[in-house]
């Protein structure tokens, strides 16, 4: 009981603050045009890094879902650097955690939180732009590929805005909706089932705590909405507010599946360069936070959270509460009863495709082939990494659709 009342308070407290994020990601999805990112990212300088952290930084994406898009910006002639600085800034953060932050963690955490994750994308970012500079260009990577869908940009504003609530309370719920209760369950099990004193001993060495949070933190995923109430609750049981840092950088921005894919595409060097300026850069703000900042930033927040809400506030948590619950349910259960049935005849072709890892890329995958010309279905199985698509399309069209959107087609 003492486990649900402690996962039921997190969400009310957390639940306002994601909602409000959910729709301006769908508002940043939508009214911002794609081909403004491949055209200011190009070069390999300072100022496409720095272009390429702000960008990143509002941007809901969690590790496995901002592969993809790091990949079809680098297909649309962003450098290396620019590619890198984005890859390091977007996962650690976003509007959707940034406003979750605050109401968990307090005012502290929601503004150090991205400029932590902004600084260590300008220097990731500009590590590797100072080797791409030594290394010879490579034909055909910096031809800026920015082709839109041109009537999308002549539809209605109600119609994009219909779209921007769907993406922002379906599809994105959908992709980070497990991570987050995964991270409330665990949070709650931390609550309840850590004696008050496990933690004294490295209480005092935050130095040495930093370090096994990120032994723990590199190999487990985590999104950067679920890290927080997991953050939260490591302070609560004794660990400094900069190692709950560490854990709020590290956790949702490396990952061995993310570096992994950063090694395979981009290369050893560059897999190094990010991974490392993750982690130091991490820890570096964890020791800033616990020795150069009052300690009263980080308590106070916290001590006025740890009290469930009353008066006429309660209402309005327990009401967004519920609504997120039911916009949860409905983004895994619709789904399924909501298919469109394909004929598997002539016209039904299946395309294997690499690089999808949440549902976000699922969704991106089926949108993008579903906007094809001569397409009448398409259904995307995420586990299988099979796309079926009956209609008048060649398969090389959604090949390449599939590249446009930074995944491989395995034809």
């Amino acid at each position: 009981m003492e486990i649900i009342d402690s996962f039921l308070m997190m969400l009310n407290e957390m639940s306002p603050y994601i909602l409000l994020g959910l729709l301006v990601a769908g508002l940043l999805q939508v009214f911002v045009p794609a081909r403004l990112m491949g055209r200011h990212l190009a070069g390999s300088g300072f100022k496409q890094v720095v272009k390429a952290a702000l960008l990143g930084i509002p941007l809901p994406l969690c590790s496995c879902g901002v592969l993809p898009t790091a990949v079809a910006l680098r297909r649309r002639g962003a450098s290396r650097a620019a590619s890198s600085s984005f890859l390091i800034a977007t996962p650690q953060t976003g509007v959707d955690s940034i406003a979750a932050t605050y109401g968990l963690l307090g005012p502290a955490f929601a503004v150090i939180r991205p400029v932590a994750a902004l600084a260590t994308a300008l220097v990731g970012g500009s590590l590797v732009g100072a080797a791409e500079r030594k290394m010879p260009s490579e034909a055909g990577m910096n031809s800026c590929d920015v082709s839109e869908n041109v009537g999308a940009e002549r539809r209605s504003f109600f119609s994009k805005l219909g779209e921007a609530l769907r993406y922002g309370f379906f599809d994105l719920l959908r992709s980070i909706g497990v991570w987050l209760v995964v991270g409330l369950v665990i949070a709650a099990l931390i609550n309840v089932l850590v004696p008050v004193d496990f933690f004294a001993s490295l209480g005092s060495r935050p130095l040495l705590a930093m370090l096994a949070v990120v032994v723990v933190a590199v190999p487990m995923y985590v999104c950067a909405t679920g890290s927080i109430p997991i953050a939260m609750s490591l302070i609560l049981k004794g660990l400094s507010p900069g190692t709950a840092l560490v854990l709020l950088m590290a956790g949702p921005a490396a990952n061995f599946a993310t570096v992994g894919i950063i090694s395979r595409s981009m290369g050893k060097r560059y897999a190094a360069v990010y991974i490392g300026s993750i982690i130091v850069g991490a820890i570096a703000f964890g020791l800033a936070v616990d020795y150069l900042l009052p300690r009263e930033w980080f308590t106070l927040p916290l001590s006025a959270g740890a009290c469930i809400h009353h008066g006429g506030a309660a209402w309005f948590s327990t009401a967004c509460s519920v609504v997120l619950i039911l916009l949860l349910a409905a983004a895994f259960i619709v789904p399924k009863f909501n298919k469109k049935t394909l004929n598997k005849g002539n016209m039904t072709q299946e395309l294997f495709i690499k690089g999808m890892n949440c549902p976000h890329c699922q969704a991106s995958v089926q949108k993008g082939i579903a906007s094809l010309d001569g397409v009448k279905a398409v259904e995307v199985d995420l586990h299988k990494g099979l796309a079926t698509i009956e209609g008048d399309v060649s398969l090389d069209a959604v090949a390449a659709k599939v590249r446009e959107l930074g995944f491989d087609p395995v034809e």
